[in-house]
């Protein structure tokens, strides 16, 4: 007779999470299932509803997770860095590189528990860490610092989820040093 799973498990929550990001890496959000996610955790299959409830608990802990990322590369700029807007950006498509299934959940808040008191933290810290490019600039290149950062964040969000989907020609072996040079060259961002 074969072992039935159980609830008991060292991590759980975080291997369900890591089952979810690989999911999500290859086969799409829609594929989680929150059963299948307690399979390949070999445990029960109402064991993660322990932790996040149901599918959307699990997804906003993952867009939790991946907006605290963003925010630790974002502030990882040294504040005296030439540039620290396009660097900014650079780094805010290395991080959709590096973490994509995290980028694919974060920014589609119909999946999520926008409510959620850990997710509204992380979603202010990144946001804090985005203004701050923009703040930091000389008084006379910010005229209106939110239509500023608006278009810095639109710049280095659409190159990211472009070069996600395999939209992008093969410029460069490094998205994000595209990016630094994309920007650098294109008039409309004269403001870095």
């Amino acid at each position: 007779m074969a072992a039935t799973p159980t609830y008991h498990h060292g991590d759980l929550r975080r291997a369900v999470i890591r089952a979810a990001l690989q999911v999500i890496g290859s086969d799409g959000v829609a594929a989680i299932s929150l059963r299948d996610l307690a399979r390949r955790a070999r445990v029960s299959h109402a064991a993660p509803a322990h932790h996040f409830k149901d599918k959307a608990g699990l997804l906003t802990a993952i867009a939790t997770e991946g907006f605290d990322l963003l925010a630790d590369a974002l502030t990882s700029v040294p504040p005296d860095t030439a540039r620290k807007l396009r660097e900014m950006g650079a780094r805010y498509v290395e991080f959709a590189v590096g973490h994509p299934a995290h980028f694919e959940v974060m920014f589609r808040p119909q999946l999520l528990h926008g409510d959620d008191p850990e997710l509204t933290a992380a979603k202010e810290r990144a946001s804090r860490a985005l203004r701050s490019g923009i703040e930091e600039l000389p008084g006379a290149l910010r005229p209106d610092a939110r239509r500023a950062g608006l278009a810095a964040w639109s710049l280095a969000h659409g190159f990211a989820a472009l070069q996600l989907s395999g939209s992008l020609p093969a410029l460069d072996d490094d998205p994000s040093e595209t990016f630094r040079t994309l920007f650098a060259n294109h008039p409309a961002t004269e403001l870095s």
